[in-house]
């Protein structure tokens, strides 16, 4: 049997390349150039101006002999995915389950949770940075009604990452609407037979829902790994890296080589390197998902 090929008139080729060319000079420009120059200075040791040399494989042998502060901050930026991603999927879990009730109102408090997400990556820091303030932040004076002493959060090396994971969970409002909608996409039927069945809350929930919102939990999961590993704003911010580099993340490794030591060639190896992690991270989820993803069709 042959397979027919659909003839496209010339003219609306013309008008698919002139309307996508916006895209495509974008992707060109911006994405794809800088992907293969920054491979190009893998091997180099250029500086912001454009000097530098052919080095070869010496910056990875830096990066893995030599530099102290890489295993710092990707122990660092583990910590706070390993710690921010499963409580960033319970918590956007529960509270979409929450969200899901036919309730009067309820779309104020969808609202309510999704502003934090779309509010000012900077502002919301500097907010943040006042609440865990030792001395008169809003955190410290809660606990001190309980006759607890708060700790010094941000500059306290055991409670630095945790303060900046705690805030990260604050803005998982976009985690929400996902598992909302993938929450909302279950048949009620299944929880009508159920019920008939005899069936309680708590079955519905392990036995219907859960299974059926792992697609949207995984999706989560991923794009959750993704954007730890890529943690720079918050510490930056409030700590910038410290105290003793207990907040010093991988991205800031790459921002202080490339932008602040003007080390451009190095800079890249890093992210190259933060590349391959993910990527390998990333596959691995992908292969286990097959036995913990449950897909209805």
């Amino acid at each position: 049997m042959k397979v027919q090929k659909i003839r496209i008139p010339k003219r609306e080729e013309k008008h698919f390349f002139l309307f996508t060319s916006p895209w495509l000079l974008g992707f060109l420009i911006f994405t794809l150039y800088p992907m293969v120059f920054s491979i190009i200075l893998v091997f180099t040791n250029m500086d912001m101006a454009g000097s530098g040399r052919f080095i070869g494989l010496a910056n990875l042998v830096r990066a893995f002999k030599e530099d102290t502060l890489f295993y710092r901050s990707l122990v660092n930026t583990l910590y706070f995915v390993l710690v921010s991603v499963p409580l960033s999927l319970f918590a956007s879990f529960g509270i979409a389950l929450l969200l899901n009730q036919k309730l009067k109102g309820v779309g104020f408090f969808r609202t309510s949770f999704y502003i934090p997400y779309i509010t000012s990556g900077v502002a919301v820091t500097l907010l943040w940075g006042w609440i865990f303030n030792s001395q008169f932040g809003l955190v410290n004076y809660f606990l001190s009604l309980f006759g607890i002493n708060g700790p010094s959060w941000l500059s306290d090396t055991r409670w630095a990452m945790p303060a900046i994971i705690i805030m990260g969970i604050w803005t998982i409002g976009n985690s929400i609407i996902i598992t909302l909608a993938g929450l909302q996409d279950i048949p009620e039927a299944l929880y009508e037979s159920a019920e008939i069945d005899g069936a309680n809350s708590f079955v519905k929930i392990t036995r219907i829902t859960l299974p059926l919102v792992t697609p949207t939990l995984y999706f989560n999961l991923v794009m959750g790994i993704i954007g730890g590993f890529q943690i720079f704003m918050q510490p930056y911010i409030l700590t910038e890296g410290g105290p003793s580099y207990a907040t010093y993340t991988y991205m800031m490794h790459i921002y202080n080589s490339g932008f602040k030591y003007y080390e451009m060639g190095y800079a890249s190896t890093l992210a190259w390197l933060l590349f391959i992690v993910i990527m390998i991270i990333t596959q691995i989820v992908n292969r286990t998902s097959r036995h913990w993803v449950y897909y209805d069709n």
